[in-house]
């Protein structure tokens, strides 16, 4: 029945129908400034790439030779186009594209790594920051 449906913004919802997707758009500065944080504070991420959901800590935040954004980082869970290894192999290294990362968010939980990381010459030429040169956390006191 034509103007029957009642659309409620603050919920998100169309009565009827339809249905409204509400998604946040974030910009690259806030994503950002979540890798930035999440490298600061030894935090894990959870992020959609290259259209698939990723588990990941990152550990370096910079700009390849070519000077576009990186992200050197761990992946512990999720899915991958090259499939996981088993936790703490060295395989499990990713160099991810900065602006590449969508719905960006960062988690609780125990810092992820491995030795090794097989792409650090790479990846990452000129680090705005990394893991290693930040202080140990306690994951019991959630730092």
């Amino acid at each position: 029945m034509k103007g029957s449906v009642e659309v409620s913004a603050r919920q998100g919802i169309v009565e009827g129908t339809m249905a409204v997707v509400e998604a946040k758009i974030q910009t690259l500065e806030e994503i950002y400034r979540l890798v930035w944080t999440a490298v600061a504070n030894k935090r894990c991420m959870r992020a959609i790439y290259k259209a698939r959901p990723r588990l990941f800590c990152p550990h370096r935040l910079g700009r390849n030779q070519a000077g576009q954004g990186r992200v050197l980082c761990y992946q512990y869970g999720g899915e991958s186009e090259s499939g996981l290894a088993p936790m703490g192999s060295p395989a499990n290294w990713r160099c991810i594209v900065l602006e590449k990362l969508r719905a960006v968010e960062l988690l609780e939980g125990s810092w992820k790594t491995a030795p090794n990381h097989s792409r650090p010459a790479t990846c990452v030429i000129e680090a705005d920051i990394d893991a290693e040169d930040q202080p140990e956390r306690d994951p019991q006191c959630g730092q």
